[in-house]
């Protein structure tokens, strides 16, 4: 008996340890921190500059409130070319994307604020030396039509799908790591959403190739520091 309990009490102290070695305890960004999203995202590049037309709205304080409990930083702003077009551009930044925290789908948030989305489709986007697996949606408001590009990352791995983003979240988890996330999500006004996603895929390839290669991974995926 005092053999079975040793054996049952070293089993209990065990699978204790490993339940608490597998507690994400160690945050990425602590690791790698992420510094000023704002000054990493350049304000012009490739015949594209930062609208200082259009005045910047506001969200109301509860949505606000929700967006910082759920990032650390959050860039918007509206780039527009010689032709007139323009285009949305969305970052927001987590330092933490435990399960408890995770950055809101475009395809949610939209539908919570009123729009209609139809058209989900996944695709993969050709950027300087990286493909990224990228989603696209329609979102439609009254006369609004506002097709969407948008990718996740959590950690250094681009995550599509939700089933993609658990198996993201659990392969860090699993070493003790919580990761951060970004959002990135490019958007206009337009009732031909084919041309509006060649317009999208060819703003980011301008906006990727502005940047430092060094500092590119951050929007893209991939190992810090490493060339997109």
């Amino acid at each position: 008996m005092r053999r079975r309990a040793a054996v049952f009490f070293g089993g209990s102290v065990l699978a204790s340890g490993l339940s608490m070695a597998l507690v994400p305890h160690r945050k990425i960004a602590d690791r790698n921190p992420i510094g000023q999203l704002d000054a990493l995202v350049p304000p012009q590049f490739d015949g594209w500059a930062i609208d200082r037309s259009i005045p910047m709205i506001l969200p109301s304080p509860d949505v606000q409130a929700k967006l910082d409990a759920i990032y650390n930083q959050v860039v918007s702003r509206t780039y527009v070319n010689a032709r007139g077009e323009r285009i949305m551009l969305s970052i927001a930044y987590g330092g933490d994307q435990s399960d408890g925290l995770r950055a809101h789908r475009p395809e949610v948030c939209y539908a919570a604020q009123g729009f209609s989305t139809r058209d989900l489709q996944d695709g993969e986007l050709e950027l300087p030396g990286r493909r990224v697996p990228v989603r696209r949606l329609v979102a439609t408001q009254g006369p609004r039509n506002e097709p969407i590009t948008y990718w996740m990352t959590i950690g250094t791995q681009v995550a599509r799908t939700g089933l993609e983003t658990k198996l993201a979240q659990l392969r860090y988890s699993t070493r003790g790591l919580i990761p951060d996330g970004l959002l990135m999500r490019v958007s206009n006004i337009s009732r031909d959403p084919a041309a509006s996603y060649r317009l999208h895929d060819a703003f980011m390839n301008g906006l990727v190739a502005a940047m430092p290669v060094q500092d590119r991974w951050r929007l893209v995926g991939g190992e810090p520091g490493s060339a997109a």
